[in-house]
């Protein structure tokens, strides 16, 4: 009885929202317009019934996840469709913490969830990944610029912020698999060193190392950031794609640690993902409980006034910062084609539930960015001597010499 009212329920749906979809039950029963459909939603169980009548963006992704249905169709109408049937509308976030599932970042609980994400295979990554295996924001200098050449310009991007000269001691926080650090080492001539909690990243970094000849330039090393005592400090520190797994009560301690590793005159390019909204707790309809139980667990976004807040009070002056919000979005949307064409080695390598976990996951990155539910900036800053900044230029030019 309770499945037919929900069958009910999902037909009016289905018939009210206006949109090109159908529904085809477990038993071969077609909901909706099947000759327009974009795209369509195969129930496997009656228990995904309540999925459908009722749904979230977050309960629709579980459920494709959990294999209860499957979504046919091209994966930016599957978005768009799902966007427009649970009235996500601009997906406004929960607002304090009672909307989102905060977390204790402990060592070693941190240690775990950079390894549950990071250490699913190293062969995955670079199915979908460019060249470098850079796993954050590319920098598309021209619209039609390949993945591998967006990823070398954003390299180069930091680099140039950051004004790297020879010699320098450089510093990169979540070094991911190396390809900034290799990158600074070969390009700009400094002494590089990377740390991160993943295992996998570590060893692939450690031979890529030696691969290219750069023992005792470059060095990768398996730490937590909270435990790094420098008494020489760097020049230089970048912070790519990690801030995200900070938390925010640790972004003190965070900018603390940085600016006791920065010499005096030193700078810090910090690059993540952030809330569009202020005091945000989260994505709404479901989004941010999804992407902490299958995704990034213990992950939290802070909004950019944040970052900047938490910086400043750490001593640190913030010199520029530039939002890279749809260069994110073009981004994710190169892995996803670049992850669904490679689908069966995927699903070789880590499994069915778990290709299907990035495979909505980042188109769904892709369509809040695109959006504007998600924000990426990238803020600069110095640590001052006396109140000056001796080694910034103070004119944005000097970033963009020579593209």
């Amino acid at each position: 009885m309770l499945n037919q009212l929900l069958v009910h329920q999902l037909r009016r749906r289905v018939e009210a929202s206006g949109l090109p979809f159908a529904v085809e039950l477990w038993n071969g029963e077609q909901v909706g317009a099947v000759a327009e459909a974009v795209v369509r939603v195969r129930l496997h169980r009656p228990s995904s019934l309540k999925a459908m009548a009722d749904p979230s963006l977050g309960v629709l992704a579980r459920a494709y996840v959990e294999g209860g249905l499957d979504l046919i169709g091209d994966v930016r109408d599957i978005l768009a469709l799902g966007d427009r049937l649970c009235n996500a509308g601009d997906c406004a976030p929960k607002i304090g913490s009672e909307g989102w599932k905060w977390w204790r970042h402990t060592r070693a609980r941190d240690r775990r969830n950079i390894q549950y994400h990071y250490d699913v295979s190293n062969d995955f990554y670079g199915l979908w990944l460019d060249r470098r295996r850079i796993y954050s924001c590319a920098y598309f200098r021209q619209p039609d610029m390949s993945l591998d050449a967006a990823q070398e310009a954003k390299l180069d991007h930091i680099c140039r912020k950051l004004d790297l000269h020879r010699g320098e001691r450089f510093l990169d926080i979540g070094c991911g698999w190396g390809g900034l650090i290799l990158h600074a080492a070969e390009r700009y001539d400094v002494r590089a060193v990377g740390i991160t909690l993943s295992d996998d990243q570590h060893a692939y970094v450690s031979e890529q190392i030696a691969e290219r000849g750069l023992g005792g330039r470059v060095e990768v090393r398996k730490m937590d950031y909270r435990d790094m005592h420098e008494p020489d400090g760097y020049d230089k520190i970048a912070s790519v794609g990690m801030f995200e797994h900070v938390g925010r009560a640790n972004l003190a301690a965070y900018f603390n640690k940085i600016m006791d590793l920065l010499k005096p005159g030193g700078l810090l390019l910090n690059h993540g993902i952030t809330a569009a909204a202020t005091e945000s707790g989260g994505l709404g309809s479901g989004i941010s409980e999804f992407i902490d139980d299958y995704v990034f667990p213990g992950g939290e976004l802070v909004h950019a006034a944040d970052v900047l807040r938490a910086a400043a009070d750490s001593g640190l002056e913030c010199l520029d910062a530039e939002n890279l919000r749809p260069h994110y979005g073009t981004t994710l949307w190169h892995w996803v084609t670049r992850l669904e064409q490679h689908a069966d080695e995927a699903r070789r390598l880590i499994g069915e539930q778990k290709y299907r976990i990035w495979r909505i996951y980042m188109a769904g990155s892709a369509h809040a960015f695109d959006h504007g539910w998600l924000e990426l900036w990238q803020v600069l800053a110095g640590k001052g001597v006396g109140g000056s900044q001796p080694n910034y230029p103070f004119r944005r030019d000097y970033i963009y010499r020579g593209e």
